[in-house]
């Protein structure tokens, strides 16, 4: 449906899309109460702002255009470099379309958020009623930057419309004045939430003051480096001019600098770590009193995705035990569960070049540091890594835990010598030539009573603690020309790095590294501890798209396991199946055209090239990113439907 003809159909019938509870995991739109009656004391409104914390991308979204493959596609970072799902947004090779469910989707979202602002402008106490306010101007924020990230400048829609309003005839407001809208809406937000804290909420999924100074911060680095790398005004060439294409070049007065964009980022970064408020899950680490606590070891950011009771995971921890989480959209087995396959469809599985980030636990790459132990033998690269790379790929024969139709395994109690041979292994499956042989498994649940798909309802984090420390780094290191103090590392990126037992980036590693022959840098480490550490968690596209380097990230191979590595085959070649006792990999599949031949090289020379022998999971040739693709087409149907509306420039 188009989202002009949408706004018709909401001003024809006034209903309020709201709950008349306070508990938005139960909510029941209202069929009979009008705006009229409705909004007459505080529950009334703090109903409808909790309904907004349904409006949102997490799971399967609420809505009718929100179902699980829209999800799919801009959660888990689905055609970029880092997972082996290809999309043709990000291939480049999508045409410009009749309708867009992200564009018409946000636009409904906008209007309850609008609805609730706007009663509460009447309303007789302001002091009241300010956090269901707050809540209502943070959402309006979110999803206008959602738009401005997909599409660029849009109509901006801060009130509700009629049948004379701008966000329907008229034209689009730039970059740089939905930057602004968004900015004011979250410092409105921040005023008004000053009493909606995680302590006075309990962290229960309720926008609070810190989810709100966090989510400016990730506007703010967003804003800053996009401008700093594409250019602002004329010089950003998916701009248009606002005559012929595009959004137009408008600056409003006053509008931020890039320092200044920067400086916020790294001061409400600061804001929020120094406040000790939050804290890295560090909950299963290891399991002394499980049957087998050498394989939970050091799994933590693994479960962190997958908290629900207290049989998800072996430590029998709570979401309770998330104390990393600053702002989540909230699930349970009663009321709102995942309604998507995760666990089956196992959403985040790693590229070759992902499984090669990772770095030893010296801190150095995996082609300079001496504790790698190469591809050749059974498991060998996995051994001395980042334990963020062995929580979410499984070695091949490692045990599956959880008991549930989708997480078959064995219970976290069962001790292995009791279990017969090769039951509940992972092994790889090489037998057609689509499979890349590696695998993903965050978001995967190892609930035991899960019957069957969509079953999960582990919390979905739309920000967390890491990302601030990142945000934090990044901020300080742009600042400082790339440069930044071992001091502010150790305040924030080197915390992430610890989780995952790697050693801390400071100066005398930079300086080892470089001795080896690696150039490594500063931003470019703080760029790949973004990659590895929110993976599969909707921001990579955006990330590089602001560093304007998509078109090289986006434009290479993406490969699989070695099936050879310098002349010499892998295991996997003569490896069979413990169960079937069939081949792993069938050579009668993987001819030449479907093996990397090439050595591939990627943006920063410090990653770990890809080398000839890999499974080839998507061809060069079929991924033709260009500039034009950092924004999406606006839909032909709104443009037929309001000639004002100008397409993005090359679409």
């Amino acid at each position: 449906m188009k989202m002009n003809k949408i706004i018709y159909t909401l001003l024809l019938g006034s209903m309020v899309t709201t709950s008349c509870i306070s508990d938005f995991l139960n909510l029941k739109p209202l069929d009979s109460e009008t705006e009229a009656i409705f909004f007459q004391n505080l529950e009334q409104f703090q109903a409808a702002a909790d309904n907004l914390h349904t409006n949102i991308y997490a799971w399967q979204s609420n809505g009718k255009k929100g179902s699980a493959n829209n999800t799919y596609a801009i959660r888990f970072d689905y055609g970029t470099d880092l997972i082996t799902v290809s999309h043709d947004a990000v291939n480049g090779t999508n045409a410009a379309g009749t309708s867009d469910d992200y564009y018409s989707q946000s636009y409904e979202w906008l209007r309850g958020c609008n609805q609730l602002i706007e009663k509460g402008a009447s309303y007789s106490n302001p002091d009241e009623i300010a956090g269901p306010v707050g809540q209502a101007h943070f959402f309006r924020a979110w999803h206008h930057f959602f738009l401005l990230q997909r599409f660029g400048g849009i109509p901006l829609m801060m009130s509700t419309p009629d049948v004379s309003s701008d966000v329907v005839w008229g034209k689009r407001a730039s970059r740089y004045e939905v930057i602004k809208a968004i900015l004011d809406d979250l410092d409105t937000a921040i005023l008004n939430l000053r009493s909606t804290t995680v302590s006075s909420t309990s962290n229960d999924g309720h926008v609070t003051i810190e989810a709100a100074k966090a989510f400016k911060a990730r506007v703010c680095l967003y804003e800053g480096t996009w401008e700093k790398y594409n250019g602002i005004g004329a010089a950003d060439p998916t701009n248009g001019d606002g005559v012929k294409s595009g959004a137009g070049t408008v600056i409003p007065e006053g509008y931020p600098s890039v320092a200044d964009f920067l400086t916020m980022a790294k001061t409400l970064s600061d804001e929020i770590i120094t406040s000790e408020t939050f804290e890295l899950f560090l909950g299963v680490e290891n399991v002394p009193n499980s049957a087998n606590p050498d394989l939970y070891a050091h799994k933590s950011y693994f479960y962190l995705f997958n908290l629900e009771g207290s049989d998800s995971n072996p430590a029998g921890l709570s979401k309770a035990n998330n104390k990393e989480a600053i702002f989540r959209a909230v699930y349970d087995h009663t009321n709102r569960k995942s309604n998507m396959n995760l666990t089956h469809a196992e959403p985040a599985k790693m590229t070759r070049k992902l499984i090669d980030m990772y770095l030893c636990t010296d801190g150095l790459p995996v082609h300079v540091s001496p504790l790698f132990k190469g591809y050749i033998d059974m498991n060998t690269e996995f051994e001395n890594r980042d334990y963020r790379l062995t929580a979410c790929h499984p070695k091949t024969l490692d045990y599956v835990w959880g008991w549930g139709k989708y997480g078959t395994g064995a219970d976290y109690m069962t001790d292995i010598t009791s279990l017969s041979a090769n039951q509940y292994q992972y092994c790889p499956n090489l037998t057609t030539n689509t499979a890349s042989g590696t695998r993903g498994r965050k978001f995967c649940s190892e609930l035991s009573t899960i019957t069957d798909a969509g079953q999960e309802a582990m919390d979905c984090m739309l920000i967390r603690l890491a990302e601030i420390y990142l945000i934090y780094a990044e901020a300080t290191c742009e600042l400082g020309n790339g440069t930044i103090s071992d001091e502010d590392l150790n305040k924030s990126l080197n915390l992430v790095r610890a989780r995952g037992g790697v050693a801390p980036l400071n100066a005398a590693l930079i300086a080892k590294a470089r001795s080896l022959g690696c150039d490594m840098s500063y931003l470019g480490e703080i760029r790949r501890e973004r990659a590895l550490e929110l993976y599969a968690e909707g921001l990579r596209i955006a990330d590089v798209c602001r560093w304007g380097i998509a078109e090289q990230v986006f434009g290479t191979e993406k490969c699989g396991v070695y099936i050879s590595y310098e002349d010499t085959n892998t295991y996997l070649v003569t490896m069979k199946n413990p169960v079937t006792n069939e081949d792993v990999f069938k050579s009668s599949v993987w001819t030449a055209d479907n093996i990397e031949q090439e050595t591939i090289t990627y943006e920063d020379p410090a990653y770990t090239p890809t080398e000839p022998g890999c499974v080839i999971v998507e061809k060069k040739v079929n991924r033709k990113f260009s500039k034009k693709n950092y924004l999406q087409p606006i839909p032909t149907d709104e443009i037929k439907l309001n000639p004002q509306l100008l397409q993005n420039p090359q679409w």
